[in-house]
């Protein structure tokens, strides 16, 4: 646990707003030797890469055990620390999911709050609760479980017309599941250059934001304060665009 506790406190103090950790997400042990021979000094998986890979669609519709099984060879292989997409944890209560995440030798997580059961969102006071749930658990192995809590609202709203209107209900559940023990929040979809530095600003937390169209560059998301900015599926989408047009060329 020792090893786990140092690499949890490592991958903390990397969130820095206006010097942010970038996450270039992955799914397996060859992509994760790739990030770490590139000198990035985390690795995160991404969840639907890693269901993607092994033949399950998003959502949570792997088994938790797949899903941890994969997280457990990416940390055996890499010696650096590993924040795990874990989705909206499939189902497990607070011990049983930081268990499970440090026996796959896993120091982050990132915690949706959808509801994949309804296809709408968590209660966010049910949320709160299940990460606190979440933090005591970690507190009592011994391990500062770095907490990713994300904000679903503007991913809901998939217009990013429509996010200025869902603005307040995101910073509200922010600062729910920070205030309940959630390390950094992460508001996925939102892209506004604006709303980004006002989500920074209320929240008063680290905040990931996600590197994609029609989000800022990373110097930009610097500027605005984000401490955290992950790829999500961005290189698996590029990995599967290289190998289609390989493939078209030899067609």
């Amino acid at each position: 646990m020792s090893r786990l506790a140092a690499h949890a406190a490592t991958l903390r103090d990397l969130h820095q707003p206006g010097n942010p950790l970038v996450l270039p997400n992955i799914w397996d042990v060859a992509t994760a030797h790739l990030v770490a021979e590139a000198g990035f000094p985390v690795v995160a998986t991404s969840s639907s890469a890693v269901a993607n890979s092994l033949g399950f669609p998003d959502g949570e519709k792997i088994p938790a055990a797949d899903m941890f099984a994969a997280v457990r060879r990416i940390a055996d292989a890499v010696g650096l620390p590993v924040t795990a997409d874990i989705e909206a944890g499939y189902g497990l209560d607070g011990p049983d999911l930081v268990a499970a995440v440090l026996a796959a030798g896993a120091v982050g997580i990132n915690l949706e709050d959808t509801d994949h059961g309804n296809h709408g969102l968590q209660d966010p006071d049910a949320q709160a609760e299940r990460i606190a749930g979440i933090r005591a658990a970690a507190d009592a192995a011994g391990v500062p479980l770095v907490i990713n809590a994300r904000v679903d609202v503007f991913i809901q709203a998939t217009d990013p017309a429509d996010h200025a209107s869902v603005f307040d209900d995101g910073v509200g559940r922010a600062k729910h599941y920070r205030d309940a023990g959630a390390d950094s929040i992460y508001p996925i979809a939102l892209a506004d250059p604006a709303l980004i530095g006002e989500f920074v600003r209320q929240v008063e937390a680290p905040v990931n934001i996600m590197l994609r169209p029609p989000a800022p560059p990373v110097a930009e998301l610097a500027g605005l304060g984000v401490a955290r900015i992950s790829l999500a599926t961005g290189l698996w989408r590029v990995s599967l665009r290289a190998v289609r047009d390989e493939l078209a060329g030899l067609r």
